[in-house]
């Protein structure tokens, strides 16, 4: 791994803490959680936006296969991986730790860090990147809602179904043909196990998305037909 890859992580580890503190002290009140989540809002948006700039044709964005990472490419998986680094162990302090979101990080982390080691697969790496991030700012907005005061509202239902539309459209959708053509292409053993790995955590949170929405419009639907009953006039 170069020199200045290394740095960029070092200084985004360091820079994504400062966020976070910066954030708990102008929202004194808020709960740790709140904050970590408008971290990671900030970091997907991040993440997002450099995908976009450092893909190298637009016309395959997961092309050239198995090829030499750009720096562009690098420097985008560089930011993401000390964000990994950072929420890992911010989630460690906060004393809820998720299984399934700690085999996330930790391919996560594993994957990244072994195509910055080895400087190749950086386009569907880059594409790996932007089908799990694309959803996440709805991810984190769900829960934030919830304690802004707009737990069970239309409007925290509505942003529930548009997170569940989106991940189920880049992950089960765009990730399966990710994880096929990094696979199937000449990349380095622990780089194929990552992204196999990582769409079965993807598989598993769809089933658990499905669950949530599904039981979500089914209670909006009890509410609904008691509230009817109850101011139906009787005659």
């Amino acid at each position: 791994m170069e020199a200045y890859i290394m740095n960029i992580i070092v200084l985004g580890v360091i820079s994504w803490t400062t966020v976070f503190l910066l954030i708990r002290r102008i929202f004194p009140k808020r709960s740790f959680d709140f904050c970590n989540r408008a971290v990671s809002t900030i970091h997907a948006t991040l993440a997002v936006i450099l995908t976009f700039l450092s893909v190298q044709d637009w016309g395959c964005p997961v092309c050239p296969l198995a090829a030499k990472s750009s720096p562009k490419q690098m420097q985008t998986l560089a930011v993401s991986l000390s964000y990994m680094i950072y929420d890992l162990v911010c989630c460690l302090f906060e004393k809820r730790v998720s299984l399934d979101n700690s085999i996330h990080h930790l391919i996560s982390i594993v994957g990244i860090g072994a195509g910055l080691s080895y400087e190749k697969c950086g386009s569907e790496m880059v594409a790996a990147l932007w089908v799990t991030e694309v959803s996440s700012p709805f991810l984190h907005l769900r829960e934030l809602l919830k304690e802004l005061g707009f737990r069970d509202t239309d409007l925290n239902l509505a942003v529930d179904i548009l997170f569940a539309v989106i991940f189920t459209l880049g992950r089960m959708v765009c990730g399966p043909y990710i994880t096929y053509v990094t696979v199937s292409a000449s990349n380095p053993f622990v780089i194929k196990a990552m992204a196999l790995g990582l769409q079965l955590v993807s598989a598993f949170w769809f089933y658990k998305i499905v669950r949530m929405v599904t039981h979500k419009l089914t209670k909006r639907t009890a509410s609904k037909n008691v509230s009817s009953k109850l101011f139906t006039p009787k005659i």
